[in-house]
């Protein structure tokens, strides 16, 4: 875990937020604290940059539920740990059916709280890799001319260069220096990894 990791705890108890802030800081990331979910939505570069989110449930104005929902139409897809000294069931299962890595009721235990914000901030990491590696993708298929699209879309497909010759109404020859030129253009070192790359950015995954 590095210094740049920050979490945002947003809670109206003004005790809480600062005892709560404390102990996450022994992991060594950054906290910043909030008084509200607007106080927290107005600060947009925060909001970008956290890899966990700790909401308390039950506050003045927005809720943490609601703000769940907010965040998900903002595209925020920090994890989001929610602590409540009010939690019941409903409550519990719509916030983790939306999508929360955990629900603590007040008084929580310390251990469990460190070790569900380390969980979200591994999370958040690997998400913004994925992010990163899909955009890298998306970037290098924007360099492929029309006719190296319809020959790759041949490969993934699983059609043998003959049958892609055939469909395109092209010669072989032409058919491997177009799949010699995707490989490059693509960065892919193998067939198999040329055909996962464009599936995964398919499947969204």
């Amino acid at each position: 875990m590095t210094g740049n990791d920050l979490v945002c705890v947003v809670d109206d108890d003004e005790m809480v937020r600062l005892s709560v802030g404390l102990l996450i800081e022994t992991l060594g990331v950054q906290v910043r604290s909030y008084a509200s979910c607007l106080q927290l939505i107005d600060d947009e570069a925060s909001l970008k940059l956290a890899g966990c989110l700790v909401l308390d449930v039950r506050m003045p104005g927005i809720g943490g539920l609601e703000m769940q929902e907010r965040l998900e139409m903002l595209r925020v897809d920090a994890p989001i740990v929610f602590i409540s000294g009010h939690g019941d069931v409903p409550m519990v299962v719509r916030a983790m059916r939306a999508g929360a890595l955990d629900f603590l009721q007040k008084p929580f235990d310390e251990q469990l709280l460190l070790d569900r914000v380390q969980q979200a901030i591994a999370i958040s990491a690997r998400r913004r890799r994925e992010r990163v590696k899909r955009a890298t993708i998306e970037a290098r298929l924007a360099t492929l001319t029309p006719r190296e699209r319809d020959v790759l879309e041949g490969i993934v497909a699983g059609r043998q260069n003959k049958m892609i010759a055939e469909d395109l109404g092209i010669s072989m020859k032409t058919v491997e220096q177009h799949r010699a030129r995707i490989m490059e253009k693509m960065h892919a070192a193998s067939l198999a990894e040329l055909v996962r790359h464009v599936t995964e950015l398919q499947r969204g995954d």
